[in-house]
């Protein structure tokens, strides 16, 4: 599996660099997923512009990583879906539990704005 890393303070930018989400690159996905959760870090931004197909074992990665993120008190967005990609989440219903954004900087921004509020909230109480 071809990916790069990008890692910052508060969030990891993951960037998927294959063409397909399937159940080659599956494995390798969750794995890197869970060493980054392991690793301490809570959000995620996966960037799949590269990505133009993907199957059921892909959407089972996706749902890996917001359960890793969620556990943590943490999000997953995800970024860069093409029409393919975008029409197969839609159908499965991911896209009610998964944020989706359009850009990696708007998912920086979600994930700021979601950090501020988590520590608001901590202050209030």
């Amino acid at each position: 599996m071809k990916f790069t890393v990008d890692k910052h303070e508060k969030y990891i930018l993951l960037k998927l660099n294959e063409s397909k989400l399937n159940s080659l690159v599956t494995p390798q996905l969750k794995s890197e997923l869970i060493l980054i959760n392991t690793e301490g870090q809570r959000n995620i931004i996966l960037d799949l512009s590269q990505v133009k197909f993907a199957d059921s074992s892909g959407l089972s990665s996706l749902l890996v990583g917001h359960r890793l993120c969620k556990n943590a008190e943490g999000s997953f967005i995800l970024t860069g879906l093409n029409d393919a990609v975008s029409r197969l989440i839609t159908i499965s219903q991911l896209d009610n539990v998964i944020s989706i954004v359009s850009s990696s900087e708007e998912a920086i921004d979600l994930i700021f704005m979601e950090e501020i509020e988590k520590e608001l909230k901590r202050e209030a109480r």
